[in-house]
């Protein structure tokens, strides 16, 4: 049974943005033993519904606290700069959210909205490992009496093991693409928390077995995951990335600093005495300080683009919607561009603070490098890179329009 706060107990935008940098405290606690030892931050996400952190982007009109595009994604890098898993974890929810509020109400799952408010997470799983090309679906659906049977195996269930609801798509009998929108305690859901990357370990990103899963009608999805607003939170789930890799580079500067203050030696060559008087060590930390900077600032800048574009929907110029989409996907591009450089360099350059005890296993320096590169790699740089330069070269907008890797 939902139990909906009344208007009275919901959080306005400004008491909501309060509550952050406590969170962030608390899901810091512990962070850096948690991937050493593979511990699933469930914690953490029990109390970012307590907080009622998840309903930050609901409009006013719907009841929610009116948070933008730039809230969430600030949102996001600060829970990043304590750790990177909570952060990425949480991508399908607010691309489930943003959805849900930018799209009218005969396209919105049952009762999303009162889900959202009362503090309910979700997550999700469509990609299917040995398929011959990334989005073909093996997983079926089919008839059974008054409701339906799922069955199949899904792969990249980033932040499902936390949620309360996770999105399935499968195939009908008709050989349609269809989804469904089940809470994860349902019978025959089976997250298997398998994924074996070297970073993100603990995103639960690895896959879901659906065995003879019960589907009622009333919980395939209505949601349209293309057009306008399917383009904007593709553009948004990429931003989501990038904010959580930013956030693991401010943390890069954190343990850089706290390692030179409370560790570090100056080395056996230098003439500084200490290593926080060392000049080397000083253009280090300045370096990362740097790309940290301009790392938050692009992230920053996009995200403004993001807010123009909801501005956009909300005055229905279908134009206008149209530019800002392009805008945002150009800014987002480069933004990933911009952090594909300068945060694996920075994650690379904490290790110039020190010597061999920057290695030490029970600091996990190494974590910060391996989380950054792994988000990095969800989708290919050099396609990227190549896109916006056809762009800006000859006005091509093929891929820029797809609504899908940008």
């Amino acid at each position: 049974m939902i139990r909906l706060k009344t208007e009275a107990e919901r959080p306005d935008r400004a008491e909501l943005i309060a509550r952050i940098p406590a969170f962030v405290a608390e899901v810091k606690k512990g962070a850096v033993e948690r991937e050493i030892n593979r511990e699933l931050p469930f914690e953490a996400f029990h109390l970012f519904r307590e907080l009622g952190l998840g309903a930050l982007r609901v409009p006013v009109s719907l009841g929610g606290p009116g948070g933008t595009v730039s809230d969430y994604i600030e949102l996001i890098a600060a829970i990043g700069s304590a750790d990177s898993n909570v952060a990425h974890a949480l991508r399908s929810h607010f691309n489930y959210v943003e959805n849900t509020i930018l799209s009218g109400p005969d396209a919105r799952d049952s009762g999303a909205i009162d889900h959202i408010l009362a503090g309910r997470l979700f997550g999700g799983a469509h990609t299917e490992q040995n398929t011959a090309r990334p989005g073909e679906v093996t997983t079926t659906i089919v008839r059974d009496g008054e409701s339906y049977r799922l069955n199949g195996r899904k792969w990249y269930a980033t932040g499902t093991a936390f949620s309360d609801f996770a999105s399935f798509s499968a195939l009908d009998e008709e050989g349609q693409i269809v989804r469904a929108l089940l809470p994860v305690d349902r019978a025959g859901i089976r997250i298997l928390d398998d994924w074996d990357g070297m970073g993100q370990r603990l995103t639960a990103s690895g896959g879901v077995l659906l065995e003879n899963v019960e589907v009622f009608s009333h919980e395939f999805a209505h949601r349209g995951l293309d057009g306008q607003v399917g383009r904007h939170c593709s553009t948004l789930r990429q931003l989501h990335l990038a904010a959580s890799a930013a956030g693991s580079v401010r943390n890069v500067l954190a343990d850089g600093l706290d390692y030179v203050r409370n560790q570090a030696r100056s080395a056996a060559h230098s003439a500084a005495e200490t290593a926080n008087q060392d000049p080397f060590v000083q253009q280090v930390v300045g370096e990362i300080a740097a790309n940290s900077f301009a790392i938050d600032a692009v992230v920053a800048a996009a995200a403004a683009a993001l807010d123009r574009t909801v501005a956009a929907f909300g005055a229905g110029n279908s134009s206008a919607i149209e530019e800002s989409l392009l805008e945002s996907s150009m800014a987002t591009a480069r933004t990933q561009l911009l952090l594909g450089q300068l945060g694996p360099r920075s994650a690379e350059r904490l290790f110039e603070l020190g010597g061999g005890s920057a290695t030490a296993r029970h600091r996990n320096l190494d974590r910060h490098w391996r989380n950054i590169r792994t988000v990095l790699s969800h989708n290919p740089l050099n396609h990227k890179a190549r896109v916006v330069g056809d762009y800006l070269l000859n006005g091509t907008t093929t891929h820029l329009l797809e609504g899908r890797v940008f």
